[in-house]
């Protein structure tokens, strides 16, 4: 069979590219894919129903015409909590000046404000904080009676209206999923949406409830964004399908050089359970308005590359920005890079997990082993709902990964796990014809020729998932 060009990544990392009015064009979403994103995020916190189907559709129809499979993350708003409106538009509180968070509707002024939230304030207590504008300011309980909580302002600057409470230091009990979460849910995924971003994430229930009502019709990840979730972290993450390290709304409550120590401890954690994770939020900040980005910028990427992440993502910087093109081109040169470097390469091996005691996890292992031993061009995976390229993903092999299933979903959940390509293939029904199906797609689609060497991984009998038991060294003829 000769080799015909096929749209391939030639870096592990996956990229996460959202979309918003700067890339919600045809066009702008082609260049968008061919300068590298394997994702597409779309927000539900902004636009209609009727932006995000058109934006489902062009992505759909940029799958069809590339013959690549594409996820899909749709990322539901959650709880948003805010301050009501001020007489003025706005105030400015002085540091150590008193101010009453209420139920009362009244418009504000610099003595008080609504806090339309009876929950935060039974929640509170004396000492608790309370950070408004994205902890631009900061205020202390110091006084709780009845239905308003007296603070002290610690940090004073302007506030105006409807903006933003956070309670870094309190546990509230708000599920994770709105009324308007449940129908960008459901309408999500009927749409077609592979993963299901949850918002506000605080305990092991809030995962429990999302599961229940996508029911396996997409992948939960949780949104790793506030103090509680890591207080949880492991009951979290064993119960989740992915994982996302939402830096900015965490920044927001954790102190910034807890930031990145939450980062790494995320990424390692998610890394040894198998579940993919994503590192998010201003990884290019600053070409929203620039052609280029920091040196900071770029070694922030880098460096999450370089812990292991799965995919890397991109917010307002392709969905806002005035550079979406840039952002995706300089994001994907820099993941190529990185991966490129010996220390990398060192750092994968060396942070690479003990397999679990069952057979699942000693084939993919021994997969990955022998891969590299022989040189291998590619490992194959045949994987029904994705598990066996999951573990294979996990140990971090050198050689490429095609993960080959019947399930077009399986293959656009694929798309954000780190090192596989996924294709679609019809069922095989034994070892002998998955060897020779392994080498005909391994050519195809460009990553052996003939003579090399491949290794595949299976579960025999076929057609059952989780069964993976079976491996292979194969010639491709």
């Amino acid at each position: 069979m000769a080799v015909r060009p096929k749209m391939r990544r030639r870096r592990r990392t996956k990229i996460i590219a959202t979309l918003g009015p700067s890339s919600s064009s045809p066009e702008v979403m082609t260049r968008l894919f061919q300068a590298g994103a394997d994702v597409f995020r779309l927000n539900f916190s902004h636009g209609s129903h009727e932006d995000h189907a058109a934006r489902f559709a062009m992505i759909r129809e940029l799958e069809a015409r590339f013959d690549r499979p594409i996820g899909i993350l749709a990322d539901v708003q959650g709880p948003k909590l805010r301050v009501g409106r001020f007489g003025g538009g706005r105030v400015h509180l002085q540091t150590g000046q008193r101010f009453r968070l209420d139920l009362n509707a009244t418009p504000g002024d610099s003595q008080r404000v609504n806090l339309p939230h009876p929950e935060i304030i039974e929640a509170a207590s004396i000492g608790s904080s309370l950070l408004l504008d994205d902890g631009k300011l900061r205020l202390r309980v110091v006084h709780k009676r009845g239905e308003a909580l007296e603070t002290e302002c610690v940090v004073g600057g302007p506030l105006s209206d409807r903006k933003g409470v956070n309670v870094p230091d309190v546990v509230l009990p708000i599920p994770a999923l709105t009324a308007k979460d449940r129908e960008d849910l459901e309408f999500a995924v009927s749409h077609g949406a592979n993963y299901i971003g949850l918002s506000f994430v605080q305990r092991p229930e809030d995962v429990v409830e999302a599961k229940r009502l996508i029911d396996g019709r997409a992948w939960v990840m949780v949104k790793l964004e506030k103090p509680q979730a890591l207080d949880n972290l492991p009951a979290i993450l064993a119960l989740t399908d992915a994982v996302m390290v939402a830096r900015g709304d965490l920044g927001v409550e954790l102190p910034p050089e807890e930031v990145p120590l939450a980062q790494k401890r995320i990424v390692r954690l998610s890394r040894a359970l198998g579940k993919p994770v994503v590192v998010a939020t201003q990884m290019l900040e600053s070409m929203i308005s620039a052609p280029a980005p920091t040196r900071a910028e770029a070694s922030d990427v880098a460096t999450a590359v370089f812990d292991g992440a799965d995919a890397v993502m991109l917010s307002g910087e392709t969905a806002a920005g005035q550079y979406p093109y840039e952002a995706v081109n300089m994001m994907d040169r820099i993941v190529d890079r990185v991966e490129q470097d010996a220390g990398w390469r060192a750092g994968m091996d060396a942070s690479r997990v003990l397999p679990e005691k069952n057979a699942a996890d000693a084939i993919a292992a021994a997969a990955a082993q022998v891969g590299r031993t022989i040189g291998a061009s590619a490992i194959v995976a045949f994987t029904a709902l994705g598990s066996t390229a999951l573990r294979v993903a996990r140990e971090r092999p050198e050689a490429p990964v095609i993960g080959l299933t019947p399930n077009q979903n399986t293959a656009r959940l694929m798309a954000l796990v780190w090192g596989v390509h996924a294709a679609i293939t019809p069922d095989v029904h034994s070892m002998t014809e998955a060897v020779a199906r392994a080498g005909r797609v391994a050519l195809s689609e460009g990553f052996a020729a003939h003579g090399d060497e491949i290794v595949v991984t299976a579960g025999v009998p076929f057609g059952h998932s989780g069964t993976t038991n079976a491996l292979r060294v194969a010639t491709v003829k």
